[in-house]
């Protein structure tokens, strides 16, 4: 199975008017060797047989040069050399992998795109679609929390799939995935422009319609390289991850922002914010929980514990009495209730690091003694009709409490208030910076927050209250020792 090269032209027999071929005597030179300026070049090779034992000898040309020629040969001489020549299905499948590429003008499979295809026993013409590969993959996907998955689907469902599903597999480019960002891109310029509109028509074209920003973009793109990745290592359909080559734009967190006197005026007079995540001062948050708890209101305790110890709004809605121990002053962070579309779930936090204890001042122990003495009066007054699940945070007659109507009565109480608007989440962040400004070390700071690394508390709540850097300047000159002020009149 050496195969060989040759030259044949279209010349004509005079007599008979059948092609020459490969007889023409103008191919060589009269010296010997072939004709430089007559014919082009073909090249031949004998493969292994089919299966149903017919042999197989593959032609095919022409080609500019003989270089051109020999080229292609030696790619299906490494082809062949893959399989074991005493295994008679390897030999077989490794020639109907060389003889399906050269009748459609595919590429000559590479020996790693051989072995492959012989340890899965499937050709390229049976690769899956990406369409195909992405349900396939999803549908598999056990072990993972329900909201990732439910992540995963809409970025298939939204993105990967209309963008990228008709591609056969292996032939997924790092250009193709560029394509899919550049479309998102320009999709996301046409919302923005639609939006503001004055045509009211073309305002409801977009109405429904969410601009994707930077940090959806790398998280759409974690989910492909995730499932490219299982592609290579699981199923070895590619050899290597064309995600992996992609750049995208940087994906910065907003930095938060204090609602500061100038702010509130400009957001009065404009209804614009400074930053999608905005932080009260202490005084706002004071002013927050007065009027919750003058208010009588039965959720105040739960505001009051999310401002003081940064809980997520889900690990608030699922705290349990039993994730309590107001006589150690502390709570253990065991569970989280779960959004996904309107329904909820009881599910464990996502990730180890957000599984803690968490110690608790004895103004909060007492706010808690209280809510648990009030659920107690709800708990008589319901009477059979009270649910039994053991929450902290519940309706009046026991049920869990939905977090979006927790986020809705959150904002409800804040306008009665009078105070700026933040997200539910932002209570989180505000209990950061309030934690900074009385001192209190980064690191406990980070713990109590469960983040993975103090890094990442420092550089995303740093430069946050003003009274912090002014702090910051005044004990830097103040350890410099001078023999009095060095102000002088002018």
């Amino acid at each position: 199975m050496k195969g060989s090269i040759f030259k044949r032209c279209g010349c004509r027999d005079t007599t008979t008017g059948r092609r020459l071929g490969r007889s023409c005597p103008d191919l060589r030179r009269p010296g010997g060797g072939w004709s430089r300026n007559h014919g082009q070049w073909h090249w031949q090779i004998e493969i292994p047989a089919r299966n149903d034992g017919t042999r197989r000898t593959l032609r095919h040309g022409p080609y500019p040069t003989q270089t051109d020629a020999d080229t292609t040969l030696d790619r299906i001489r490494a082809a062949l050399a893959v399989p074991d020549p005493t295994d008679p299905h390897a030999t077989t499948k490794t020639g109907d992998l060389i003889e399906t590429a050269v009748k459609t003008g595919a590429p000559i499979p590479t020996p790693d795109q051989v072995r492959r295809t012989l340890h899965l026993d499937i050709t390229p013409t049976e690769l899956p679609t990406m369409a195909d590969y992405l349900t396939d993959w999803l549908a598999g996907r056990k072990n993972i929390k329900k909201g990732t998955l439910r992540s995963y689907e809409g970025h298939i469902r939204l993105y990967l799939i209309p963008h990228l599903g008709h591609l056969r597999i292996d032939r997924l480019r790092p250009g193709h995935i560029d394509a899919m960002y550049e479309a998102i891109a320009e999709r996301n310029t046409t919302i923005t422009t639609l939006r503001a509109s004055r045509d009211p028509v073309k305002r409801d074209q977009v109405k429904n319609q969410r601009i994707v920003g930077p940090r959806t973009m790398h998280v759409i793109h974690a989910t492909l390289r995730k499932a490219l990745n299982d592609a290579m290592r699981r199923h070895r359909y590619l050899d290597t991850n064309p995600a992996l080559l992609i750049e995208l734009p940087r994906a910065r967190p907003p930095k938060p922002t204090i609602w500061t006197d100038q702010h509130i005026r400009t957001w009065r007079d404009t209804g614009k914010t400074p930053s999608p995540v905005m932080i009260w001062t202490p005084e706002h948050t004071g002013r927050f929980l007065d009027h919750t708890h003058d208010a009588g209101d039965r959720l105040y305790a739960l505001y009051y514990l999310i401002t003081f110890t940064g809980l997520r709004r889900g690990e608030a809605c699922g705290l349990h009495w039993d994730d309590l121990d107001l006589d150690a002053n502390t709570l253990t962070v065991r569970w989280q209730l779960v959004q996904q579309g309107w329904a909820t779930t009881i599910d464990t936090p996502k990730t180890t690091d957000s599984e803690a204890t968490i110690a608790l001042d004895t103004e909060t122990v007492a706010v808690l003694r209280a809510h648990r003495a009030r659920q107690h009066r709800e708990r008589l007054a319901a009477g059979a009709a009270w649910t039994r699940n053991g929450s902290v945070f519940t309706t009046p007659t026991g049920g869990r409490l939905h977090p979006a109507d927790v986020t809705d009565h959150f904002h409800h109480l804040a306008t009665q208030a009078g105070l700026p608007p933040i997200r539910l989440h932002d209570l989180r962040h505000g209990a950061a910076t309030m934690g900074l400004a009385a001192g209190v070390q980064m690191k406990v700071i980070s713990n109590r927050l469960r983040h993975s690394s103090p890094h990442f508390t420092a550089t995303f709540y740093g430069a946050v209250l003003p009274e912090l850097s002014h702090a910051a300047a005044e004990a830097t000159a103040a350890i410099v020792p001078r023999r009095g002020s060095t102000a002088r009149p002018a």
